[in-house]
């Protein structure tokens, strides 16, 4: 049996985690989860699943969960960082699979790496804010981080085996989002409900405007970088609507190998879970004839400009994409809830950026400072933005 602690367990990967389990209940066993403030449904987990521990995002989720009266057994953990380092470094635990949204859980998963435990990391801002701490954190202790994103999981299949100097390029494909082909000057009033209606895949809320603003996809620029040791110069992005190729490598004589499959998360998430094996799955095959054609366009960094400001941190590293990721966090939660236009997004990160100077970040106490700092200092540029409208 691999035993498993799932931090995020009522999100959709969570969700599609929990069913690749009941899928394979001979090879799998859920030792731990840890949830937001979604108690009723943990609590429904915990009765199914019985984990021998639990934690909350909230003292107040806790109570709650409690009192639905399913959690005789299990041991609660405690809320915030210190329920997901307990449940990610639980002794009994073989693979953390991280698909928590935000930072919350930068520190559990390095717990885990120190207890040496696999990493399935399906949350991107780990390695944006964190990408060399973590990455020679796995290194010391000699652990797999296995990517369970659609697309880094498709590169991580197919380099397996290669050597990194058979490597010409990586090649990130994007749906393109709900906007996608729509000019700069059709984006400035569309609303929270519109950037939502994403055209291929079922996210969270939070991820699926990133989708929409492309800052998804140059997140995933920032974290293959860490993931397989590739330059910014050596990751492309294409967009492809029909979201079927998850994403492919070039070789160095040219040669391009691409990963297909079907759009479902329980097919990554089954990889990582079953690595380096192969299991049976409950997905249907991928039937390319009704596929039909299959499109690649360049990303618009016109109308898009958020990708570009990821190759912009990247290329500068250092701590400048911890402000992206932050800066990002806060546009996002202020054009959800409705007090920032859509447009506004790519410039509150633009200029966050362009007021901070880029330092070293090797420790993970320079990382939350520098992450704090951008908060505060995008909350700022947003009020000002809207008070210019």
């Amino acid at each position: 049996m691999t035993r498993i602690a799932i931090l995020g367990s009522t999100g959709s990967i969570g969700q599609s985690a929990l069913a690749v389990v009941d899928a394979h209940a001979d090879r799998l066993q859920v030792v731990g989860l840890a949830a937001g403030e979604n108690a009723a449904l943990l609590a429904a987990q915990i009765a199914q699943y019985r984990p021998r521990i639990a934690a909350m995002a909230t003292g107040d989720a806790i109570d709650r969960l409690k009192q639905a009266g399913s959690t005789a057994g299990v041991t609660i953990a405690g809320s915030g960082r210190d329920g997901l380092v307990a449940v990610a470094s639980h002794p009994d635990v073989d693979v953390v699979l991280c698909a928590s949204s935000g930072t919350e859980a930068l520190e559990a998963v390095l717990a885990a790496i120190e207890h040496r435990k696999t990493i399935a990391l399906a949350n991107k801002e780990v390695l944006v804010m964190a990408g060399g701490i973590v990455t020679e954190a796995a290194a010391r202790y000699g652990v797999v981080i296995l990517p369970v994103d659609s697309e880094h999981n498709a590169i991580h299949q197919c380099l397996h085996g290669r050597p990194r100097s058979e490597v010409r390029r990586l090649i990130l494909t994007a749906s393109g989002g709900p906007f996608r082909g729509r000019p700069a000057s059709d984006l400035t009033s569309v609303s929270a409900a519109d950037a939502l209606k994403h055209p291929t895949w079922r996210m969270g809320r939070k991820i699926t405007i990133d989708s929409a603003t492309l800052m998804n996809k140059g997140l995933e620029v920032i974290e293959a970088h860490w993931l397989f040791g590739v330059a910014g110069n050596q990751i492309d992005v294409v967009i492809h609507p029909q979201s079927v190729v998850h994403s492919m490598v070039e070789l160095t004589d040219g040669s391009i190998i691409a990963q297909l499959g079907v759009t479902d998360m329980r097919m990554p998430i089954q990889y990582a879970f079953s690595y380096p094996d192969r299991w049976a799955g409950p997905l249907p095959s991928l039937n390319l004839a009704k596929a039909g054609r299959l499109d690649f366009d360049e990303p618009d960094t016109s109308a898009f400009p958020c990708l570009r400001l990821a190759y912009r941190a990247l290329d500068a590293e250092r701590s400048l994409p911890v402000v992206l990721n932050a800066a990002n966090e806060i546009a996002v939660a202020l054009f959800l809830d409705g007090t920032l236009g859509f447009t506004s997004i790519a410039r509150v990160i633009e200029q966050t950026m362009a007021a901070h100077v880029p330092a070293e970040v090797g420790t993970l106490a320079t990382v939350r400072a520098v992450d704090l700092w951008a908060r505060e200092h995008a909350r700022e540029i947003a009020r000002e933005l809207e008070l210019e409208r």
